[in-house]
């Protein structure tokens, strides 16, 4: 799912307020952050659509959460730059810009009525199902959003979404037809699957050795640093039911589930807890910090750790890495309680001794002989197919929705869709772990059982994205981008 949204982000660009929405009542907490200057500052331009530093925070909070959404909570800064979701964000926002400026040719407009309306529709924003103004402004507070700043967002969003429903681009009948057609290919073929893990390697310490001679640059140990940490706890906080509720009420919004749907209390009161306590800990915390800073309180612990070890959050160790040795944090907040850090000492990265790597080579020797034997056995398979006692499937088609024997379910569908693109009667196709030897023994095309409706609606995704994809690099020659900032 990753790779398909960094290849289509241009086709979610244009329903982006979709994906808004679902950020509003996905949550706001730790959704990354980057810096490119003031937050009133343009950072680009595109033809007379100026895109802003404010415009381009709120873009990456959604790519953001869309991809951690994906990663099930697991995304952080360092992958997120990986990623390239920064740039994500801004093709984002360049794209709707070229639709904007289109837009305002057309005279394409939203009315004040209909843009309250939107908003108001928002779940998130809503307490039984009406709109509620607190819920709203205590939301554009927690994400230190003008309200001028939001707006003019989801109404970018609605001219866009008035655009491209001006310019809708039906299926004509002959097209339906060739994807009918396309989708009722039928392949009946033989196949052999060889599986990596049926691959026995030899191994022995004179050939490990002789690879990590090779590769002992790629072994190094990690940067560590040695810190000094003062907690701040909350267990002996207290709480009233009524000072739970009134926190929920203010922040319910920050409380949903894995779907993005917002929690009741009762379901959330756990972590409502931990958050009001933490906000009532938070002046002990500041005093304490202080303290620390000017060597009247004693440190809680001392430890010496891997950079990015979990012990302390993504937010702690980009603070650690940008300060200097003796540096001390300020109070930042930890699972349930604060922690301050002091910096000790940074210990460099140093070359791995062939005892320390020993387990990390011989892992990565045993994968290389592996896919390396791997490759063997599928040609000689290749090259002998028939006395390789293949499979013999049954007919299959793009869409085929049961698994090949001795493939999983999205093995084979990754199997087919490849061997639905490929020029050759006898190949081999390679999985992650496995390789696929195959012969097409027969071909027919029986589309009777596909349904019209269904083709339909995949000629219309076809199409649509044919020509959105068309129209932008149109617009992209028509209205040229200039940059304010580097870095994009």
């Amino acid at each position: 799912m990753i790779s398909w949204m960094q290849k289509h982000n241009k086709y979610l660009i244009v329903t982006i307020w979709i994906a808004t929405i679902a950020f509003i009542g996905a949550g706001f907490v730790g959704w990354g952050s980057y810096q490119y200057g003031s937050k009133a500052s343009n950072i680009a331009e595109v033809g007379n659509i100026k895109i802003t530093q404010a415009q381009l925070d709120m873009s990456y909070r959604n790519i953001y959460q869309r991809y951690n959404q994906q990663m099930q909570g697991q995304l952080d800064d360092k992958k997120a730059k990986e990623l390239g979701l920064i740039k994500q964000a801004f093709n984002s926002l360049e794209t709707q810009a070229k639709l904007l400026n289109l837009s305002n040719e057309f005279g394409i407009i939203v009315s004040d009525n209909e843009l309250s309306d939107k908003i108001a529709s928002i779940p998130s924003f809503q307490t039984n199902g009406h709109f509620d103004k607190d819920i709203y402004t205590s939301y554009l507070n927690s994400q230190r959003l003008k309200a001028k700043t939001f707006e003019e967002v989801m109404r970018n969003e609605l001219v866009i979404e008035k655009t491209l429903s001006l310019l809708n681009v039906a299926p004509l009948k002959s097209e339906n037809n060739i994807i009918k057609n396309i989708m009722g290919i039928s392949d009946k073929i033989s196949y052999k699957v060889i599986d990596k893990a049926d691959i026995n390697i030899d191994v022995n310490e004179t050939s490990l050795k002789a690879y990590w001679e090779q590769n002992k640059f790629l072994y190094m140990t990690q940067t560590k640093y040695k810190l000094d940490l003062l907690w701040t706890n909350t267990d002996n906080i207290t709480v009233t039911d009524k000072e739970i509720e009134d926190f929920y009420g203010t922040n319910s919004f920050n409380y949903t589930d894995k779907d993005g749907k917002q929690l009741l209390l009762s379901d959330a009161k756990s972590s409502v807890v931990n958050d009001l306590k933490l906000k009532k800990a938070k002046k002990d915390a500041q005093k304490r910090y202080i303290a620390f800073k000017k060597d009247k309180l004693k440190k809680s612990e001392s430890v010496t750790i891997n950079i990015n070890d979990m012990m302390l959050s993504d937010e702690v160790w980009k603070e650690i890495e940008a300060k200097n040795i003796n540096s001390i944090l300020k109070a930042k907040i930890l699972g349930n309680r604060y922690v301050s850090v002091k910096i000790i000492e940074k210990i460099e990265p140093r070359e791995m001794t062939f005892s320390e790597a020993e387990k990390s080579v011989k892992e990565a020797y045993i994968e290389e002989e592996k896919n390396k034997e791997l490759k063997n056995l599928a040609q000689n398979t290749l090259k002998d197919f028939n006395k390789s006692n293949p499979i013999v499937s049954d007919f299959i088609q793009i869409d085929s929705k049961n698994a090949l024997q001795g493939l999983t379910i999205d093995e084979t569908r990754s199997f087919i869709q490849q061997l639905f693109i490929s020029q050759k009667e006898n190949d081999i196709i390679s999985l992650q772990d496995k390789s696929i030897v195959y012969n097409i023994l027969e071909q027919k095309i029986d589309s009777s059982d596909i349904k019209d409706d269904v083709v339909k609606n995949i000629t219309k995704q076809i199409k649509q994205q044919d020509f959105e994809s068309n129209l932008i690099d149109s617009l992209g020659k028509k209205y040229k981008t200039k940059m304010f900032v580097k870095g994009l």
